[in-house]
């Protein structure tokens, strides 16, 4: 008999749609048994080359693996990454991968929470688990949906950027400026503050990419070069210490040391990253435009951007006339004194 219901209730498939070739499967419904049978005929009839397809029985671990041998290897933290994931499979118990489900991720993720975990970070780990099963769909190694296509990140409460004033900004110069054991430490920060470049893209600078009153920056975050104009006393400096000390050294635990000796106090996780902040906001402030912003800082979406468009002189300054206590009598336009008469 092709199809018979055993002792548990369960239902088993056993049929030969073709001779030599011979199929079983037990499934949980006569239904579910109905379409395997129906669908081994057809498809044995279409291509004598057909089998059914085993059901992925991977474990979350080795699905992580195959996304980093496939894909995340690429990327520049690919191995920051996997790590990462590897802990998160370890949290998850490694269920199969096509099994793991969004209440079984967020009943975890209440845990990290609790446990203290920042919202960020938990966020960012939803997105690394996110793009393993969308990149080996695309890919074509899983043919099943995302499990967690649904979930949502956590809704993050946005925190004021930081920037340094220009007292700040003279202060912590100094204070780099006597760490006389790393030389060109004040340097990588002014090359920072003059073109809003990350500390690790000014660190990284060579004399080939020093010239023509400009510095460009390779070994991106987003993969693209990018050329910012810069004064000629800076240009000077630095291909100066290039002829007497060489490239950077990797310096910026120093420029948190000298950060400490200020008077400068910083929301936790910022340190180098003020300089960049710093460079914007100071940008947006003295007039700059924010499409020109944008490519100077070489991000890729304007949203990142606008995040310093309230720094801007005539930023919604509309509020400030036009709200109901604005006292419009000790206002008096142009258009109003031509119609006030004259005396005699």
């Amino acid at each position: 008999m092709a199809i018979e219901q055993l002792p548990d209730g369960r239902w088993k498939v056993d049929i030969e749609p073709v001779k030599g070739k011979r199929y079983r499967k037990t499934v949980k419904t006569k239904g579910e048994a109905l379409r395997f049978e129906a669908t081994c005929r057809t498809k044995c009839i279409e291509s004598r080359d057909w089998s059914p397809k085993p059901k992925d029985r991977r474990k979350l671990s080795e699905l992580i693996d195959r996304y980093h041998h496939l894909h995340g290897h690429t990327l520049t933290d690919g191995a920051r990454v996997r790590l990462i994931l590897l802990a998160l499979a370890r949290e998850l118990s490694d269920p199969v991968a096509v099994s793991l489900t969004a209440n079984l991720y967020c009943e975890v993720r209440h845990s990290q929470l609790s446990a203290g975990v920042h919202q960020k970070t938990v966020n960012n780990r939803l997105g690394y688990l996110k793009a393993v099963y969308n990149q080996l769909r695309r890919l074509g190694d899983i043919d099943y949906v995302n499990p967690l296509d649904f979930v949502r990140p956590l809704r993050l409460q946005e925190r004021p950027l930081s920037f340094l004033t220009s007292d700040q900004i003279a202060e912590l110069l100094e204070a780099l400026d006597v760490r006389q054991g790393v030389p060109g430490i004040g340097l990588v920060a002014r090359v920072c503050l003059s073109t809003g470049a990350r500390w690790g893209e000014a660190q990284g600078l060579t004399p080939d990419r020093v010239r023509n009153g400009s510095v460009t920056f390779a070994n991106t975050k987003s993969k693209r070069t990018r050329t910012i104009p810069v004064a000629p006393s800076l240009e000077t400096s630095l291909l100066e210490h290039f002829k007497r000390h060489g490239l950077f050294s990797n310096c910026m635990l120093t420029f948190s040391r000298a950060l400490a000796t200020t008077s400068i106090k910083l929301p936790a996780g910022q340190a180098t990253h003020v300089l960049r902040h710093t460079f914007a906001s100071h940008f947006v402030i003295n007039g700059g435009n924010i499409l020109t912003l944008q490519k100077i800082l070489g991000h890729s979406s304007l949203a990142m951007t606008m995040r310093y468009a309230h720094l801007s002189p005539d930023h919604l300054q509309d509020a400030l006339t036009f709200n109901p206590l604005f006292d419009t009598s000790s206002t008096v336009t142009k258009s109003q004194k031509q119609k006030t008469p004259k005396t005699c």
